[in-house]
């Protein structure tokens, strides 16, 4: 699911236009990077966990050589899935309902299709065959003669 196909989502999901979900998602998106950007830690209960990590320098080995070398210090960051989370995700535990508006609009249009496709089969006219392919004849080359 792209950001587009979330909007549309929450949208449908919550009633609201798009242009309140997009700025919904959007601030939220927003609120969760300027937070860990200061170091804090976003913590969504039942979701997931954002931080940012300061990993020390440490002494590490290349595989390939066995050599010992030294790994820099950096930042790196961290998301992990909460216990709600992975409890839906893996079957544990059964997804929320979506509440799809779209749906409902879209059933009634359903119900009258089908009368305006019987209709138009009647006015349609049968298929025609395809003619078959014509053969190309095929020039047989003389043999080359050899000196």
């Amino acid at each position: 699911m792209k950001k587009r196909e979330l909007i549309q989502a929450v949208s449908d999901h919550t009633g609201l236009d798009k242009k309140t979900a997009t700025a919904a998602v959007e601030g939220t998106i927003d609120v969760i990077l300027a937070n860990v950007a200061k170091g804090e830690i976003v913590n969504i209960s039942g979701f997931a966990k954002f931080a940012k990590i300061k990993r020390p320098a440490r002494m590490g080995r290349n595989p390939a050589t066995g050599e010992t070398i030294k790994i820099a210090a950096k930042t790196v960051a961290k998301i992990t899935a909460l216990k709600g989370f992975k409890d839906i995700a893996l079957g544990a535990a059964p997804a929320p309902k979506l509440n799809k508006a779209g749906a409902a609009k879209a059933a009634p249009a359903k119900k009258a299709a089908p009368a305006k496709k019987k209709a138009v089969a009647k006015k349609a006219a049968p298929a025609k065959k395809a003619a078959p392919a014509k053969k190309k004849a095929v020039a047989k080359k003389a043999p080359a003669k050899r000196r």
